[in-house]
């Protein structure tokens, strides 16, 4: 194998509106495309960080909710690298999302904190 990079993580909402405005209004994501396909009654929006492609948001009518939260066996969590933790943390706090308070990775030394989007998907401010 010879993978280069992450290309994109997916996204299930179950609020379209709601989630496209979490991810650009809130965490400032670019949208690149939105596309309505009517035969499954669903979007799917590429949302792009800095210019790289990071995350598709899909909305389905028949979607399931979410078994449990981190501890599920599949995708823990996605995290998102920040410099200066606090700041970003007062940001989203100023926009009205909740955010747990800022720990420090016991094995590497740097703060982290976790907040989750509109659907309960757990997402991480990893300051680097």
């Amino acid at each position: 194998m010879k993978i280069k990079s992450i290309h994109h993580v997916a996204i299930l909402t179950g609020d379209y509106e709601q989630s496209k405005l979490f991810y650009t209004s809130v965490l400032g994501f670019e949208i690149l495309a939105e596309t309505y396909r009517e035969e499954r009654k669903s979007y799917k929006l590429d949302l792009a960080i800095n210019g790289q492609y990071q995350i598709e948001l899909f909305s389905f009518p028949d979607f399931k909710e979410r078994a449990s939260f981190p501890e599920q066996k599949g995708l823990r969590h996605l995290a998102f690298a920040v410099e200066d933790i606090e700041e970003q943390v007062s940001e989203l706090v100023a926009k009205g999302t909740d955010v747990q308070g800022i720990r420090t990775d016991e094995l590497t030394g740097k703060k982290f904190c976790f907040f989750y989007d509109p659907n309960g998907q757990p997402l991480e401010l990893y300051e680097v």
